[in-house]
């Protein structure tokens, strides 16, 4: 009798039917749960720059480009117009103070000075003419004094004695009367003369002071009019080196004409325009640095012009320290000018990625192989770095290239 077989619930085929189905739910709910859905993009790691985000010392300056200048310059300007007469300093000549540059010739202002100078002497010589007038009234009238005192010291013991003789009736009284008048109108003439003296005396005080005040300003004047013919010879006026446009014997300089100017030898400053938005942080004291012959030397800035021309202003910086050997009026230095105290930050250097990102966010480097874009907030600036306020630790490396060609795509995969 055959016996009977029960049928197996789970064969092999359906155990692993089921086992199947099962792995292929559980991978399919793993994609769903856990799998990166981010946008990839796959990036050559040798076209891009990677930089490591560090801490080290900030310091916010703008890039700058100055001019070097003499620290002083006296400009030549002709006082008085004319013809040139003779040329003695050549530019580039090196002068000092009193030297004679050139020579001018203005016949019609020659002839002007000459006439001035002759109204002067001849109001001069009025002034000393009535000067002596009234210093030979003042000797007239104390002649008459004198003579006056004279005729009294004559009549005075005349009187007294023929008075005495008189009352004795030793004289006649006629004889008397004539000595007795001769006597007291000699008084009164003395009286009268002395007042008269004296009011002139006060009155003459005044005229010679007044005449001696005039005097000293026509001389003055007549020292200054002399003085006009000297402006036609120009001088160097400080010491130093001349630098003059081509002049020639004959050519014709105005009044006022710039003819050159002098420069101080072996003092420099460097004189630097500015972007007006930089105005409100540029004061005077701010430092900057400038490499020379691979040197660095430092300056600091003296003078801020208050104009601006064009959008820009212009501030004077002179060295601090040591002036670098070999620079020239007119060269050209690279600065760097400091905007304040430099400070301990979070430094992410200056990439391309800032133009594409606006630094709202980067790509961050997680392992060797990946990017993964991060937010993060960035503050000042400066040519090499970039201060990280948040989204960044030190060591945390980012690339800096541009994202131009990355689009909106989250993860970079590096090969």
């Amino acid at each position: 009798m055959d016996k009977q077989i029960k049928k197996k619930t789970w064969t092999l085929k359906r155990i692993a039917t089921f086992g199947g189905g099962g792995l292929l739910v559980i991978l399919i709910a793993y994609q769903l749960i856990f799998a990166d859905r981010r946008s990839k993009l796959k990036v050559e790691k040798d076209k891009i720059t990677i930089a490591t985000v560090k801490r080290g010392v900030f310091q916010e300056f703008i890039p700058q480009t100055g001019t070097v200048e003499p620290s002083r310059t006296v400009f030549l300007d002709a006082i008085e117009g004319g013809n040139i007469k003779r040329v003695v300093a050549e530019s580039g000549a090196m002068l000092k103070k009193g030297d004679v540059i050139m020579e001018l010739s203005n016949l019609n202002r020659e002839l002007t000075v000459l006439q001035q100078e002759a109204q002067l002497n001849e109001s001069i010589t009025r002034q000393r003419d009535t000067r002596l007038a009234i210093t030979r009234n003042d000797l007239e009238q104390r002649q008459t004094l004198a003579l006056i005192d004279n005729q009294l010291a004559i009549l005075g013991p005349q009187y007294h004695r023929q008075k005495q003789l008189f009352e004795k009736k030793l004289i006649s009284k006629q004889e008397f009367e004539r000595t007795e008048a001769d006597y007291k109108y000699n008084v009164d003439r003395r009286r009268i003369t002395y007042e008269v003296y004296k009011n002139d005396s006060v009155e003459r005080i005044r005229q010679l002071r007044e005449l001696s005040f005039r005097e000293a300003k026509m001389t003055e004047s007549l020292v200054g009019v002399g003085r006009i013919l000297d402006n036609l010879i120009i001088r160097a006026p400080i010491e130093g080196q001349l630098s003059r446009p081509q002049l020639e014997v004959g050519q014709a300089v105005n009044q006022g004409q710039r003819i050159g100017q002098i420069d101080v030898v072996g003092s420099y400053k460097v004189s630097v325009q500015i972007d007006e938005l930089y105005l409100p942080r540029i004061s005077q004291g701010l430092h900057a640095t400038t490499s020379f012959n691979n040197r660095d030397y430092e300056l600091q800035i003296t003078y801020i012009y208050p104009t601006i021309a064009g959008g820009r202003f212009q501030v004077d910086m002179n060295f601090v320290g040591e002036t670098p050997d070999g620079i020239r009026r007119g060269q050209s230095l690279r600065l760097r000018i400091e905007l304040g105290q430099s400070s301990e930050e979070l430094l992410l250097p200056v990439g391309g990625f800032y133009k594409d990102t606006g630094g709202n966010w980067v790509y961050v480097l997680d392992g060797e192989d990946k990017a993964v874009k991060r937010n993060i907030r960035l503050g000042r600036k400066n040519t090499e770095n970039f201060e990280v306020l948040e989204g960044l630790q030190p060591g945390d490396k980012v690339i800096t290239s541009s994202y131009e060609n990355f689009g909106n795509n989250e993860v970079l995969i590096l090969n």
